[in-house]
């Protein structure tokens, strides 16, 4: 879902510009809201979500207004942890000049699971008549991005290691379409990232995305874990060997970038631990 992109995200000053994308409930709806303001419920119900998403008999499809891939909105019947997905049967190809993929937005997921990060909402491979596509969980209650309106979290620390983790794993994934339309919040600030459907492709290039001004410590020492044989358990179905393989290089780009910024200001001001 392509909107005006953001050059750059907010850091330790955090002047967070929103606005409120609330979507209605229809009556009788159950929410995935766990509490009051907390969106991020999958965690602790995963294998439950992902078949929910996967499984699920669809009610009703509804087109998305936003989106130049032209994403829609499936509906489920019963009595589900999940009340709607977001629906891409997406197949790898050019798009409007970019390489694309409904497989991209599981591998996000797949990955985001193995750096244990959980900001990417579950997404699985499933059929909606006919048609073979990505179907992604639609969070309930979450805020996005508006440059007209600004206000700051109550963490401003925890935000910004959510803003670090992000830049982090983008660089990674080799995300070029982080933008103001796919990157979401909830009402206990949790960020949450959707839209990975141009992510992962064969490059090594890691300046197309925005730099972390600083690198979180624990998601940096998974990372540098990671081998071909890890990345082919958990991706090997949604990628091939040289996208996997483009995945070790940008990390071990990111390594030589976060040695340069060591060694300019020093690890105490680089590594949030």
């Amino acid at each position: 879902m392509t909107i005006t992109a953001l050059k750059t995200f907010p850091g330790v000053a955090l002047a967070v510009v929103l606005v409120l994308v609330l979507s209605p409930l229809p009556v009788g709806a159950r929410q995935t809201v766990a509490q009051p303001g907390h969106s991020v419920t999958w965690p602790s119900q995963r294998e439950l979500v992902e078949s929910s998403i996967r499984d699920g008999v669809v009610d009703r499809i509804e087109h998305v207004p936003i989106g130049v891939t032209k994403p829609k909105r499936v509906y489920f019947r019963g009595d589900l942890p999940v009340r709607s997905a977001a629906w891409k049967p997406l197949m790898p190809g050019r798009y409007n000049g970019y390489w694309e993929s409904y497989k991209s937005e599981i591998a996000a997921y797949e990955l985001d699971k193995l750096l244990g990060l959980d900001m990417v909402p579950p997404a699985v491979e499933r059929q909606v008549k006919g048609d073979i596509g990505a179907a992604v969980m639609w969070v309930e209650g979450v805020k996005g991005w508006d440059p007209s309106v600004a206000i700051a979290p109550p963490n401003p620390l925890e935000w910004t290691r959510q803003v670090v983790r992000m830049k982090m794993f983008d660089q990674l994934i080799a995300n070029i379409d982080r933008n103001q339309g796919n990157l979401l919040y909830d009402g206990d600030f949790h960020l949450i990232l959707i839209d990975h459907s141009r992510a992962f492709t064969t490059t090594s290039d890691i300046t197309t995305m925005a730099r972390p001004t600083m690198f979180d410590a624990a998601v940096w020492n998974r990372l540098k874990a990671l081998t071909l044989p890890d990345l082919q358990a958990s991706l090997g179905k949604w990628l091939g060997k040289r996208e996997l393989e483009a995945i070790l290089k940008r990390r071990d780009r990111m390594a030589l970038q976060l040695d340069k910024m060591i060694q300019e200001r020093g690890e105490a001001a680089v590594l949030m631990k």
